[in-house]
């Protein structure tokens, strides 16, 4: 089950400096997508994710990629969609082990008081729907429609740790 992240961990985007959580949610939610790049699951939800993303877009919170690896993988991993929204490096997991989560991929809304509004590991595509749903709620927005047909069937995912 993940835990709210300390106000005081380093995200790291790839472009610019690394700041706090603290400092991330000083105006907006912020929707994670916590992917592994060393493991074919977290590849089988980046459509997905991408579409959840894009959805929440315009609404009044932030998206990012929290992607288990360097820069430079992170960039490899996406490819086109690192550019598209925020993305953030994860490459000792920090950010990962903070939050305890136990597998990815996995979708975590963090809310401006430091707090999890909502989180989902593996794909599990109602866990996912919940999330997408209370964040949807809160910021007054039309939530995704989670599984489309493309959408992959549900699975476990692999152990956050590595």
């Amino acid at each position: 089950m993940a835990l709210d992240p300390p106000g005081d961990l380093q995200l790291a985007p790839l472009e610019g400096p690394a700041r706090t959580v603290r400092e991330w949610l000083t105006n907006f939610h912020l929707l994670l997508v916590a992917v592994d790049p060393y493991t074919s699951e977290s590849a089988w939800v980046l459509d997905t994710a991408n579409r959840i993303m894009a959805v929440f877009s315009e609404a009044d919170c932030r998206m990012a990629w929290l992607v288990a690896s360097d820069a430079e993988g992170a960039r490899t991993f996406l490819g086109p969609l690192s550019r598209q929204f925020l993305t953030f490096a994860d490459p000792d997991r920090a950010a990962i082990k903070a939050m305890q989560l136990e597998r990815l991929p996995a979708l975590v809304w963090l809310k401006t008081d430091l707090t999890i509004g909502g989180a989902a590991e593996g794909w599990d595509p109602a866990e996912w729907k919940a999330v997408c749903d209370s964040l949807a709620e809160v910021m007054s927005w039309k939530a995704p429609q989670i599984p489309e047909r493309t959408d992959p069937a549900a699975f476990a995912g692999t152990p956050a740790a590595g």
